[in-house]
């Protein structure tokens, strides 16, 4: 698999790091570019069986999306076809790589390919899990209603990233969005509809100010792409205002609820 490389991006948090890396079990060897986005100290590449890992160092934090950018950029100096994102602190499932890969290179017009998740708490217990559409006509029916994708779980097609203008700044906190959006403008993105992620759920981590901008990043994109005719986009709209309005906990409580 020399045409796939991990791409994670990290910020501190060294032993988070080591703890995912070490979750990918894959029969071949699998490239990972760690980006350190100005972490203090810097990040140091472990030495791991099966993952050949080079730390790409930037010069100051600039945020997740330049991080993500200069990844994307530097893999396709180096001739790597598939990127399969991952977030210190998340762990991949057994053979997740091979899976993707053997998915994207059956199917050349998606762009874009996540799996469903097991959401857990950071002691590692079960919360419940994201089982969203697999088909590519399905998830541009509701996009922009619920989330399609975890991030983290996706494999993405370097070159189709690069030719829509890679992950930018530009929506903070939902750059992942922005660029799932921009790609099926000329492709199509889907998922596997088997489970190849364990996300943590931290919700101390979430400042009010980052899930603000997160949302108001989100309603800026739904209000750009909406469909007056279809009616999930209307339903998306009024699920980020009332994201808006309503108490992050509360919600948190009532999405559990909904997806157990």
């Amino acid at each position: 698999m020399n045409d796939v490389a991990i791409l994670l991006p990290a910020f501190n948090g060294q032993a988070e790091l080591e703890r995912t890396l070490a979750s990918f079990r894959e029969e071949s060897s699998v490239r990972v570019l760690i980006v350190d986005d100005g972490s203090t100290p810097p990040i140091v590449a472990p030495s791991m069986r099966g993952l050949d890992i080079e730390v790409l160092r930037l010069p100051a934090n600039g945020g997740i999306e330049r991080a993500l950018a200069a990844g994307i950029d530097a893999l396709a100096a180096r001739g790597i076809r598939y990127a399969a994102r991952i977030d210190a602190g998340d762990l991949a499932t057994p053979q997740r790589i091979a899976k993707q890969r053997a998915y994207m290179e059956a199917h050349p017009r998606v762009a874009a390919l996540g799996m469903w998740t097991h959401v857990v708490s950071t002691e590692g217990a079960p919360l419940f899990d994201l089982t969203p559409p697999a088909d590519p006509a399905a998830i541009r029916r509701v996009m922009l209603m619920r989330s399609c994708f975890a991030h983290p779980s996706m494999m993405l097609r370097v070159d189709a990233v690069r030719e829509a203008g890679n992950y930018r700044a530009q929506y903070r906190a939902a750059e992942d969005l922005d660029l799932i959006l921009r790609l099926m403008q000329r492709h199509d993105c889907a998922n596997l509809p088997e489970f190849g992620l364990y996300y943590e759920s931290n919700e101390g981590g979430i400042s009010a100010t980052k899930r603000r901008t997160q949302v108001l990043s989100t309603l800026r994109l739904q209000l750009r792409y909406f469909r007056a005719g279809n009616l999930p986009d209307w339903i998306g709209v009024a699920k980020s205002v009332a994201h808006l309005v309503l108490p992050y906990r509360a919600l948190r409580r009532l999405k559990a609820q909904l997806l157990r």
